[in-house]
């Protein structure tokens, strides 16, 4: 397995794990993914040219949800760790990671609404004095289980 991959794992991992316990994506993660994204290319393509694929493919990534969040359908780590994936992926990696990721997120958002209108039907309760963040919390998704795994299938992606 190559560096890239296990860089892509483990920020993955990483991201999965923060967005599911706190619904936020700490900022070391995907500056992890910049940073490593950053190295993995300069030593693939030397520094000038490594540096030059990195950094278009974080603007990419960065680009491909730019739209979402403006637009208050998601937040700005997953904004930025797409970005990061962009870094390691190049610029055409990451839009092939966009487009996993927007299936799979579909998938994912219509698998909750549907076990949400099940739990409702079939009389869960909910507790009565909820805080705001707690009713927050509850009608989230978390965005970087399917980013991950958008990433994941991007780079399985043959190479050239």
């Amino acid at each position: 397995m190559s560096t890239q991959m296990w860089i892509v794992i483990l920020v993955g991992v990483a991201a999965m794990a923060d967005d599911i316990a706190r619904r936020r994506i700490a900022n070391w993660i995907p500056a992890a993914a910049l940073a490593g994204g950053w190295g993995w290319q300069a030593g693939q393509l030397g520094i000038l040219q490594g540096s030059l694929a990195a950094l278009e493919g974080a603007a990419a990534g960065f680009a491909i949800f730019l739209f979402f969040y403006l637009r208050g359908g998601m937040g700005g780590g997953d904004v930025k760790l797409m970005a990061g994936f962009g870094a390691l992926l190049g610029w055409s990696g990451v839009l092939w990671a966009g487009l996993f990721t927007g299936v799979l997120g579909g998938l994912f958002a219509a698998f909750v609404v549907a076990y949400k209108a099940v739990r409702r039907t079939l009389g869960a309760r909910e507790k009565a004095a909820l805080t705001q963040e707690e009713k927050e919390r509850r009608e989230s998704i978390p965005y970087a289980p399917a980013i991950a795994l958008g990433v994941w299938l991007a780079a399985l992606l043959p190479k050239g």
